[in-house]
């Protein structure tokens, strides 16, 4: 029995050797069809033993990273800190080319999301493709003080 069990277990680990493929969770080697990604954003920060909010510009940049195909932004929507939805920025998807860039600007002076703002970004494609690269890059200079960071986007993993 154990000779049998150990030949079955050869058997398996040769086909992962030559077939690695096969263990890929969607098949297809990392690439998908479409996502929910959040995306942290900070509308502002605080500085100083008072916390003393430090403004900064928000830019939402989705760039699709695909250079073969297209994908469509079917929603993108701006939270503030609490959860309560601020803004739905697009009200009809945006088909974004390969290689192609869209950008959302929430202003300096709208502190409305908070330190804990963020954005859920949808997106669909036809095809398997790159995931796209969604990040926030936040930006503020006062005086002689400047400050820049980016937040890199999360994929929402939603039980079935």
């Amino acid at each position: 029995m154990k000779s049998l069990t150990f030949a079955y277990m050869n058997i398996i680990i040769a086909i992962c050797i030559i077939f690695p493929f096969v263990l890929h969770a969607d098949g297809d080697n990392g690439l998908s069809s479409g996502q929910s990604i959040y995306v942290p954003a900070y509308s502002h920060i605080y500085s100083g033993n008072k916390e003393k909010p430090f403004l900064l510009t928000v830019t939402l940049s989705i760039r699709n990273i695909d250079p073969k195909h297209r994908i469509r932004i079917t929603r993108v929507d701006y939270f503030a800190s609490q959860g309560r939805l601020l803004k739905k920025y697009i009200d009809k998807p945006i088909n974004l080319n390969p290689l192609g860039t869209v950008r959302f600007v929430i202003p300096e002076i709208d502190e409305s999301g908070g330190s804990g703002a963020n954005f859920i970004v949808d997106w669909k494609a036809d095809n398997f493709v790159n995931e796209p690269i969604v990040e926030s890059i936040m930006i503020s200079t006062r005086s002689s003080q400047g400050i820049s960071f980016t937040s890199r986007g999360q994929e929402i993993i939603t039980s079935k």
